[in-house]
């Protein structure tokens, strides 16, 4: 990846996560994270990771976010001094979905070794 599209993905990831604390507002009981940014090497498009827990709740926050994308263009349009600026789209993140369901069957499978009485070190 070039340095150019790093530096792209860290301004966005910056400002889209601005945008979302500032103009949105979600249930208290939903955590909504911004895990990354990834911008096509010609900066034509960007997708934006989220990550939200309780994750049956997430396909309603990337739909909700997806429906305001073209406010969250303009904002980062009229904020940002660069050309091109990259169409940005909301993906759900699944490499923390999988990671925490990993730690959950590890977490198991650590209970159902220590059942017998024997502590594993």
């Amino acid at each position: 990846m070039s340095n150019r599209v790093e530096k792209v993905n860290s301004l966005l990831e910056h400002e889209v996560g601005k945008i979302i604390r500032r103009d949105f507002t979600f249930s208290p009981d939903i955590l909504i994270t911004l895990t990354r940014i990834e911008t096509s090497g010609n900066m034509i498009y960007a997708k934006a990771f989220i990550s939200v827990f309780p994750e049956e709740k997430s396909d309603g926050i990337i739909n909700a976010l997806q429906k305001s994308v073209y406010d969250i263009q303009y904002e980062i349009n009229r904020t940002l001094k660069m050309r091109p600026i990259p169409k940005i789209r909301f993906v759900k993140e699944k490499e923390i979905a999988s990671a925490a369901r990993i730690e959950e069957l590890l977490a198991r499978a650590n209970e159902n070794e220590n059942i017998g009485g024997i502590e594993k070190e």
